[in-house]
């Protein structure tokens, strides 16, 4: 980035920091706080292990500063401005959820636009949101856009503040689903006694109502539904294709399906071993298509500093953006996190090579060279590194 285009990033973080105030976090005088300024050269620097005490007001920070990225810390601590971890005196933290776009396994890198990138991490949100209300009963949820790739989620339920990080990784392989499979998930119901036997058969049954259960058995009747609206021929073709499946289990299956609809939407899987052995193949599906693919390292460390909302993000120029609950679904951040700051006028930017960016509802295509373009659109392109700021 050359200095000409840092220094116009400066005065224009300086210009949104003085016409906007983010709102502190809770306990904010207790966390860790730290920036990343706007440095020469490759690479970034990281000022950190400051207290409020350090900074003085944030509003005036911000404005003097104009830093890059803001963070503050999901821990708290007894002297959070102290230069060591050992030293702070660590209290507790919060639960703090990342999902990156860019770590998607739906993600195609190099094929997905940003804007695609960004509406699939936004269904994976909503799965972990599923997650943490449902199966946790979370209530106490902060829900961020990044700025960048993705969204963050903060849990402050005061009974997540003591968890280590090994209670921690537990959270993380539930709402992931790794370790998870559908034995575990299987309930064994007395139906009565058989002949020649004193003990009473069991019926396998998978719970309706919540959890990774209730995944599973959305998931299954769906199935069930979609093999119910083909022809027959094009069913046992498609429950061939599972391994173990052959021409009898595949007739069985679909028989069992076809004649159990009762059963199998009260949770029953044991309508037939074929209608069992089917479910069982389907479980890895359920994990890859309902597990939310949240980014370990975030949530397990119990030190992690996170972007403050209401700050620029430096590599998009856009807001970090606190979301209520139900403004989520018509959320664009494309759109809404665009700063008032940057609009209502253009600037002019040299790019190398012709590029194209989906902001503000449109399309813009930039061609190589000198362009005029609306100031969002220059900003992000040059926090991106595709341009430099031209001469006016």
């Amino acid at each position: 980035m050359e200095e000409r285009t840092r220094a116009y990033l400066r005065g224009r973080f300086r210009d949104h920091y003085r016409r906007t105030e983010p709102t502190l976090p809770p306990d904010a005088d207790a966390r860790e706080w730290g920036h990343i300024p706007w440095t020469a050269g490759p690479g970034t620097t990281m000022v950190r292990h400051n207290s409020t005490l350090d900074l003085g007001s944030l509003p005036d920070f911000l404005a003097r500063e104009r830093p890059r990225h803001v963070y503050f810390s999901a821990g708290r601590y007894d002297d959070p401005g102290a230069s060591s971890m050992a030293e702070k005196g660590w209290r507790g933290s919060d639960l703090v959820f990342d999902l990156d776009a860019d770590h998607l396994p739906s993600v195609e890198l190099g094929a997905d636009s940003y804007k695609e990138m960004l509406e699939k991490c936004k269904a994976a949100l909503l799965r972990l949101l599923d997650f943490l209300e449902n199966d946790f009963g979370f209530r106490d949820l902060t829900i961020v856009f990044s700025g960048g790739r993705g969204y963050h989620v903060h849990v402050r339920d005061a009974g997540v503040q003591p968890l280590e990080s090994d209670a921690r990784r537990e959270i993380v392989d539930y709402v992931r689903g790794i370790g998870i499979d559908i034995d575990a998930l299987i309930s064994h119901e007395a139906v009565g006694g058989t002949a020649g036997r004193s003990s009473p058969a069991q019926k396998r049954t998978l719970d309706t109502t919540g959890g990774w259960s209730r995944r599973a058995h959305r998931y299954l009747l769906d199935f069930v539904d979609e093999l119910l609206a083909m022809d027959e021929d094009d069913a046992l073709a498609r429950l061939r294709e599972f391994d173990g499946i052959g021409e009898g289990k595949a007739a069985a299956a679909l028989r069992a399906a076809r004649t159990n609809g009762d059963e199998i939407e009260a949770g029953n899987v044991d309508v037939h071993p074929a209608f069992y052995a089917l479910a069982e193949r389907l479980f890895p599906e359920v994990v890859a298509a309902d597990n939310a693919p949240i980014d370990e390292p975030v949530t397990t460390d119990t030190n992690r500093l996170i972007r403050l909302p209401g700050s620029l993000h430096g590599g998009s120029g856009l807001s970090v953006e606190r979301l209520a609950r139900d403004e989520i679904e018509g959320f664009d951040p494309l759109v809404d996190a665009i700063p008032a700051t940057f609009r209502g006028q253009e600037i002019t930017v040299e790019c190398e090579e012709a590029t194209t960016t989906e902001l503000a509802g449109d399309s813009f295509t930039v061609p190589a060279g000198t362009s005029h373009v609306p100031e969002y659109v220059g900003v992000f392109l040059m926090t991106r590194g595709t341009a430099e700021k031209g001469e006016e």
